[in-house]
Order: C-alpha cells, then sequence, then structure tokens
C-alpha cells in the first residue's frame, strides 16, 4: 500500500510537472541554450517555490491569500509583467543561439527566473489553496482528475489516500524525476539537431509572452 501510494504520488507530481506552460518554456530555453545543468537548475527553482508554499500550506500561512481579494490580481499583473520581460530574454536568446552550445553561452538565470515566476503565479498558489492542502488532510484524493487538460476524462481512475509521507515524498519526487529528464532529453536532441536551440528559445518566447498577456488581462479585469 506504501509502494502503490508513492507510486501514485510521483505519477501525480510528474503529470502537474509535465504539461507546457511558462516553467517549461524557461526549462527548454536553457537546457538547449547553456545545457543540462542550467536546465535542471531553472526547474530546480519552480520545485523549491513548491517546497515552499507546502511548508507554508502545513503551517496554514497559504490560506491567508485566500482571505484577502486584492492578492490575486496583482499576483496575476506582477506574474504577466514578469513572463512579458522573460519573454523578451527569450527572444535575444532565439537571436543569439545558432546551435547548441553545452554551458559555454551566457551565465544562467534560470533559477531565479522560475522561481520568482512561481512565487507570483496565481495557478501554483491556488494548486496549494486547494489540492495542496488536500494533499495534507487524512482522506482520499483523486489523482487523475487535477491533470490539466484531460482531468475530466480521467476522473476516477486513480483514487488515493492523503495524509500519507508516502504520497507527499512520491509528489516531490515526480517533479523531481521531471526536471532532471525533461532538460536531458531537451539537450539529447540540441547536440544531433543544431536548429533546435535557437528554436526552442524562440517557441520559450512565445509561450511566456502568450501566458504574460493572459496574466496581465486576467489581472486587470479583476482589478476593474
Amino acid at each position: 500500500m506504501i509502494l502503490a501510494t508513492a507510486l501514485a504520488g510521483v505519477v501525480f507530481g510528474i503529470a502537474l510537472a509535465a504539461p507546457p506552460g511558462p516553467m517549461n518554456a524557461i526549462i527548454a530555453e536553457e537546457s538547449v541554450v547553456r545545457g543540462w545543468n542550467a536546465g535542471f537548475r531553472a526547474g530546480l527553482g519552480a520545485m523549491l517555490a513548491d517546497v515552499l508554499f507546502f511548508l507554508l500550506a502545513l503551517a496554514g500561512v497559504v490560506a491567508v491569500i485566500d482571505r484577502y481579494p486584492v492578492v490575486r490580481p496583482v499576483l496575476y499583473l506582477v506574474g504577466g509583467l514578469l513572463m512579458c520581460y522573460f519573454a523578451i530574454g527569450a527572444t535575444r536568446e532565439a537571436r543569439a543561439a545558432t546551435a547548441f552550445t553545452d554551458g559555454s553561452h551566457a551565465s544562467s538565470k534560470g533559477f531565479r527566473k522560475t522561481f520568482a515566476l512561481s512565487l507570483t503565479n496565481p495557478y501554483q498558489i491556488g494548486f496549494w489553496l486547494t489540492v495542496g492542502v488536500g494533499l495534507l488532510q487524512s482522506g482520499t484524493l483523486d489523482i487523475f482528475a487535477h491533470v490539466p487538460g484531460v482531468g475530466a476524462a480521467l476522473e476516477g481512475a486513480l483514487v488515493v489516500q492523503t495524509g500519507s509521507p508516502a504520497l507527499l515524498a512520491g509528489f516531490f519526487g515526480g517533479i523531481a524525476v521531471w526536471i532532471v529528464v525533461y532538460p536531458a532529453a531537451l539537450v539529447s536532441a540540441g547536440r544531433r539537431v543544431d536548429a533546435l536551440a535557437p528554436v526552442v528559445a524562440a517557441l520559450s518566447a512565445v509561450v511566456l509572452a502568450g501566458f504574460g498577456l493572459v496574466f496581465l488581462a486576467v489581472g486587470a479585469l479583476q482589478v476593474v
């Protein structure tokens, strides 16, 4: 039972970390431009933010954010501005990167980027206000129901007991697996295809800009 719960946690962690988004865009950019170490550090920044939110949820501090309606639009606006700013940097990387450089490029800021974005990401905070709190309390959790995009179709496929240390360990273990394997796969592809680096950097810029504009729009609407 403990092993099954831990494996379920791993699946849950990977399922939440894997979908395309701002964090994976930065991890991808760092990986193909600066190498595996830079990509891994970028992933570590996002994971560290999750660990911080977990500790705050454990202490009951995260719930305070939900009591002040003004906090959410501010987070959307700040997060949107950061994403647009990082999109400009990714555009410059796309123009400068002619091939996979394996760390010979400029120093990496991926850790700081993903950590800052995670701390101002309303979706990530919302997760720890809802599902994250559920992970800490004794009960049950429908693992696949919370997977972005396909949750409705997979609802009820895997239900596990919550409040278990094995589930939490597996959850963060799944995220750790993703931030190791994902950059490694990109680096492997980048070594074979020189054109991959500028293409991935350009796509990262598009993803960051797209999410940034959406966040700014949502924040502005909530302010109004």
